[in-house]
C-alpha cells in the first residue's frame, strides 16, 4: 500500500455553523449542499474534491494543547498572492498566530473559533527547490512574505511535489548522507 496524500479533513467543533462560516469567510471554502444534521461539508474554492473538509458537532470539549491527538492540518495555496489574501483575512479575523519559512513551504499558523490550529502553505515548485537548501539553510525561520513575493512572483504556481528523487537529493544534503 502507498498513500499519495490527504484527501480531506474531519474535525469535531463546539458549533458546526459558527466553524462552517469561518472557514468559508476567512479561507474560502465553500459549503456543499449535502449536509446533514449535525454536520457540514465544505470544498476548497479551487478544488474538485467531494469535499475537503467535514465538520462535526463535537460531543465533549476539546482537549487541552498538547494533549494526545491532531496538532494541525495544512491548507495548501496555489500562490504567494493567496496567501498574502489569507493572511489579511486571518489578521481581520483574529487568527492568525504565526507565519515561518520552512525553506520548501512558506506558512502562516492560525486558529479557528474552536481553538485547533491549522496551517496554510505554498510549496515552492520543484524547480526553484534546490534553491532553497543551500549554503545558510535552516528548517524554520520567520516568513517575510513580502520578500518571498519578490524572489518568487505573487502569481507564481506553488507546488505540487513531484519529483520524489528531488525531495529525497536535498533530504540527503541537509542530514550529511548521500
Amino acid at each position: 500500500m502507498a498513500i499519495k496524500s490527504l484527501n480531506h479533513a474531519v474535525l469535531f467543533v463546539s458549533d458546526v455553523e459558527v466553524s462552517a462560516q469561518f472557514y468559508c469567510d476567512v479561507l474560502g471554502f465553500e459549503r456543499l449542499p449535502f449536509d446533514f444534521p449535525g454536520g457540514a461539508f465544505l470544498r476548497g474554492s479551487a478544488s474538485a474534491n467531494d469535499h475537503d473538509l467535514g465538520l462535526f458537532q463535537a460531543s465533549s470539549p476539546r482537549a487541552g494543547d498538547g494533549a494526545v491527538g491532531l496538532y494541525h492540518l495544512a491548507w495548501e495555496v496555489g500562490t504567494l498572492a493567496e496567501m498574502a489574501t489569507t493572511k489579511d483575512r486571518l489578521l481581520a479575523a483574529g487568527a492568525l498566530r504565526g507565519m515561518s519559512n520552512h525553506a520548501g513551504t512558506k506558512a502562516l499558523y492560525a486558529r479557528d473559533p474552536d481553538g485547533i490550529e491549522f496551517e496554510v502553505t505554498w510549496l515552492v515548485p520543484d524547480a526553484l527547490l534546490a534553491d532553497e537548501f543551500g549554503p545558510g539553510f535552516s528548517a524554520t525561520s520567520p516568513l517575510d512574505l513580502d520578500a518571498e513575493i519578490e524572489r518568487y512572483g505573487a502569481d507564481t504556481p506553488g507546488g505540487p511535489r513531484t519529483d520524489r528523487a528531488l525531495m529525497a537529493a536535498l533530504m540527503g544534503r541537509i542530514s550529511g548522507t548521500p
